[in-house]
């Protein structure tokens, strides 16, 4: 494990010293969700707060992100990412992504308290393409997802195996419909709000989920 986080970190920087000439930017926030709902699994109970960080400059961007719930189970998330997205056409579009999940509560230095994860997402046009590969402590596990924008929803269908499924079997684990909008609330300020609902056919669970970002 300690290997994997060591190529991370080098991927991590590498990353962070790539010559960058276009306009950097940073940026914060806070999305407020009723739940934290993640391909197609509900973590903690109660509304989730969902800080956020990021520089981005061009294509590239690092940033850390996280979730934590206000009910009993707090569940709590604290990620750091990289990633870096170009054009390949006109309406085409690739990405990689090196996330670096970490769950509160366990040890930050330890090597097994991280999950870390590259991911490649391909645009075409309103469809797109994610394969995901999630790795902790020797192990990994898949994910595959096909989104598609259709006017003003978005439409996902993913599936996983290990812990996305219930039997660790790769399998059909995220069915969703988004969308969103923003309720104006004064003449310079307006607010904006995302629903979906999501099905995991896995674990034979459906959830309604709202938010509003600030």
């Amino acid at each position: 494990m300690k290997k994997t986080l060591l190529i991370a970190a080098s991927l991590f920087l590498l990353m962070a010293i790539t010559p960058v000439v276009k306009a950097q930017e940073v940026g914060t926030g806070l999305d407020i969700y009723s739940s934290y709902v993640w391909r197609g699994t509900k973590f903690g109970t109660g509304p989730a707060f969902q800080p956020y960080m990021e520089f981005s400059a061009g294509g590239f961007a690092i940033g850390a992100w996280g979730s934590f719930s206000a009910g009993d189970v707090e569940d709590a998330e604290a990620d750091l990412y990289a990633s870096y997205g170009f054009d390949l056409s006109e309406n085409s579009s690739l990405s990689f992504t090196l996330t670096d999940y970490y769950f509160p509560g366990d040890l930050w230095f330890e090597g097994t308290s991280h999950y870390i994860e590259p991911m490649v997402s391909l645009g075409l046009g309103s469809f797109s393409l994610t394969g995901a590969y999630m790795m902790n402590d020797g192990e990994g596990d898949i994910y595959l997802e096909a989104g598609l924008t259709a006017g003003p929803v978005d439409l996902t269908l993913g599936g996983g195996d290990g812990a996305y499924t219930v039997d660790g079997e790769f399998n059909i684990c995220n069915i969703g419909i988004s969308t969103s909008k923003e309720v104006k609330i004064t003449d310079s300020f307006s607010l904006p709000v995302s629903g979906a609902a999501i099905l995991n056919p896995s674990s034979e669970q459906f959830y309604i989920v709202v938010g509003i970002s600030l």
